[in-house]
C-alpha cells in the first residue's frame, strides 16, 4: 500500500511538474509574442519617424540649396557687372595708350629732326671754339709781349690780388660779426665776471712756501753740519732735501723739487735749532714726527678745502693730493688757495648761467691737482691731473675740463670754458702772482719783439706790467680790416712763444694823418 501510494505520489508529482512546465511554456510564449509585437511596434514607429525626419531634411536641404543658388546668382551678376566695368576701363586705357603711342612717335620724329639740327650746330660751335682758342692764344702771346710777363706770372699776380681781396673781405666780415656779437656778449660776460668777483672775496697775497731757515747766529751752521758732516748728511738722507750752507749770514737754504719734503725739512730743522740737540738719532726722530704731522696737515687741508666748497665724495687719495697743493706755489701764488678760489668762481659763474653749481665747484677745486705730482711725472700738469682723476673714478666731464683748462686738449663743454675763465681770473687779478725781475723784463722784451716782427709795425709798447701791448702800424701798409687779422696773429704767436700768468691784451692802433702847409 505504501509503495502504491509512493508510486501514485511520484506520478502526481510528475504530472504536476509537467503541467507547471507547460503552463510556464505558455506564459513564455505569450511574453515572447508580446515582446515581438512591442518590438515590431517600436520598429514601425522608428520607420515612421525616420521617414518624417528624412522628408524634413530633404525639404531643408532643398531650401538651403535654393538660397545658396540665389546668393550665387546675385554674386555672379555683381561679378559680371564688375568685370564688365573693368573691361570697359581696360578698353579706355588701351585707347589712351594708343593715342599716347602716336604722340610719342610724333615726338620721336621731332627729336630726331632736332638731333640732326643740334649735330650741325655742334659742328659749327666746335669750329667757332677752335677759332676763339686761336684768337685767345694770339691775344695771350700779344699780352705777354706787351706786359713782359708770362701766363704763369700773370696768374700768380691775379691769385695774389684775389687773396688780398679775400683777406680784406674776410676781415670786414670778421669785424662786423665780432662787433655784433660783442654788443651782447661783452655785457653779459662782464656782468657775470663782476658778479663772481663781488661775491667772492679772498686775500690778494697768499702764503708762499719758504725755502730759507733763519739761524740765531752763524755758530749754529757748524752744529748743523756736525762732526765730519754727519749731521747734515743725516738730515739730507732723512728728508731727501739738499741743505746749502754758504756765506749767507744767519741763514740755511733748503733745495729740493718736492715741496712737501722741503716743508718737512724746514719744520724739522727749525725744531732742531730751537731744541739745540742736533745729532743723527735726534734728527731721524724729529723728521719722522714732523712727517706724520705733515701728513695729518695735508689731509686736513684737503678736507677743509673740500668742506669750504661744499664738495663731497672725493676719494681719500685725491684729498691727500689736494692737501699737498698747500705747499706748492705758482708765481708766488699758493696753489691750494688758488684752487679753492677757482672753485668758488666757477660755482658763481655756473649759477649765473643756470648750470650745475656743485659740479663746477668740483672742477675748479680739482683743476690743478696735477701740480701735486708734476715733479714726479713727465708731461703738462693738466694732462697729469686728468689722468689722476680718471684713475680715481671722477666723471668724464670733470676729467675733460681739467685736461682742457690750458687747452692741452680742445675744450668741448661750457664747464671747460668756465674753468679756463675762472683760472685766468684768479691768476690775473692784481697782487695774485709775481715773478722775478729778470723774467719780468725778459717777458716784456719778448712781447715787443714779437709785435715788431710783423710787417707794417712802426712801434710797440708793453704796458700794464706786461698785461697789455699796444702796437702802432703804418696806415699806408695796413688797412683797418687788416689790423683785426694782425691782432689775432700776434695773440697766436704770443701764446705759442711765451709762458705768462693770466692774460695779455693786444691792441693794434692805426692812424691816418693828413698834413698840409698854407703858404703866402
Amino acid at each position: 500500500m505504501s509503495e502504491y501510494s509512493l508510486l501514485m505520489g511520484l506520478i502526481g508529482a510528475g504530472i504536476g511538474f509537467g503541467v507547471a512546465y507547460w503552463v510556464k511554456g505558455q506564459l513564455q510564449t505569450q511574453k515572447i509574442k508580446a515582446a515581438d509585437e512591442e518590438a515590431q511596434r517600436i520598429v514601425d514607429d522608428a520607420k515612421r519617424r525616420s521617414e518624417t525626419l528624412l522628408k524634413e531634411a530633404m525639404l531643408e536641404a532643398k531650401d538651403k540649396l535654393f538660397l545658396m543658388k540665389s546668393e550665387f546668382d546675385a554674386e555672379t551678376r555683381e561679378t559680371r557687372a564688375e568685370l564688365k566695368k573693368q573691361e570697359n576701363r581696360l578698353i579706355q586705357k588701351e585707347e589712351n595708350i594708343d593715342r599716347k603711342n602716336d604722340q610719342l612717335q610724333l615726338k620721336e620724329q621731332e627729336l630726331s629732326d632736332r638731333e640732326v639740327g643740334i649735330a650741325d650746330k655742334e659742328e659749327a660751335l666746335l669750329a667757332e671754339d677752335r677759332r676763339y682758342h686761336e684768337l685767345i692764344e694770339a691775344q695771350k702771346d700779344q699780352l705777354e709781349r706787351i706786359s713782359g710777363l708770362t701766363a704763369e706770372q700773370a696768374k700768380e699776380l691775379l691769385i695774389r690780388a684775389m687773396e688780398n681781396e679775400a683777406r680784406y673781405e674776410g676781415a670786414k666780415l670778421i669785424k662786423r660779426i665780432e662787433s655784433e656779437a660783442k654788443e651782447e656778449a661783452d655785457k653779459k660776460s662782464k656782468r657775470i665776471i663782476a658778479t663772481a668777483i663781488q661775491r667772492y672775496a679772498a686775500d690778494f697775497v697768499a702764503e708762499r712756501t719758504v725755502s730759507v731757515v733763519q739761524l740765531p747766529n752763524d755758530e749754529m751752521k757748524g752744529r748743523i753740519i756736525g762732526r765730519e758732516g754727519r749731521n747734515i748728511r743725516a738730515l739730507e738722507a732723512a728728508t731727501g732735501i739738499d741743505l746749502i750752507i754758504d756765506d749767507t749770514p744767519e741763514a740755511v737754504i733748503l733745495s729740493g723739487f718736492n715741496p712737501v719734503r722741503r716743508e718737512v725739512a724746514r719744520i724739522a730743522l727749525t725744531r732742531l735749532i730751537s731744541d739745540g740737540r742736533i745729532h743723527p738719532a735726534r734728527i731721524e726722530d724729529i723728521v719722522k714726527k714732523v712727517g706724520k704731522e705733515i701728513d695729518v696737515t695735508i689731509k686736513e687741508a684737503g678736507e677743509q678745502a673740500a668742506f669750504d666748497l661744499g664738495v663731497h665724495g672725493i676719494h681719500n687719495e685725491l684729498i691727500k693730493y689736494i692737501g699737498q697743493l698747500k705747499f706748492r706755489t705758482s708765481y708766488a701764488q699758493n696753489v691750494l688757495q688758488h684752487s679753492v678760489e677757482v672753485g668758488f668762481l666757477c660755482g658763481i659763474m655756473a649759477a649765473e648761467l643756470g648750470l650745475n653749481e656743485k659740479l663746477a665747484r668740483r672742477m675748479g677745486l680739482l683743476h690743478d691737482i696735477g701740480k701735486a705730482i708734476d715733479h714726479e711725472v713727465e708731461g703738462p700738469h693738466a694732462i697729469i691731473g686728468s689722468k689722476l682723476l680718471k684713475k680715481f673714478g671722477e666723471s668724464p666731464k670733470i676729467v675733460h675740463a681739467v685736461a682742457a683748462h690750458h687747452e692741452d686738449v680742445p675744450p668741448a663743454s661750457v664747464y671747460a670754458l668756465l674753468v679756463q675763465a675762472a683760472d685766468g681770473l684768479s691768476g690775473a687779478r692784481p697782487g695774485a702772482r709775481k715773478e722775478l725781475l729778470e723774467n719780468y723784463v725778459k717777458r716784456l722784451e719778448d712781447l715787443e719783439n714779437i709785435a715788431n716782427s710783423f710787417q707794417g709795425v712802426v712801434n710797440s709798447y708793453a704796458i700794464q706790467a706786461g698785461r697789455e701791448i699796444r702796437v702802432m702800424v703804418e696806415s699806408s701798409m695796413v688797412s683797418d680790416e687788416e689790423t683785426i687779422l694782425m691782432s689775432k696773429d700776434i695773440v697766436k704767436k704770443i701764446e705759442e712763444s711765451l709762458t705768462f700768468p693770466g692774460q695779455i691784451k693786444v691792441m693794434v692802433i692805426r692812424e691816418t694823418r693828413a698834413v698840409e702847409f698854407a703858404n703866402k
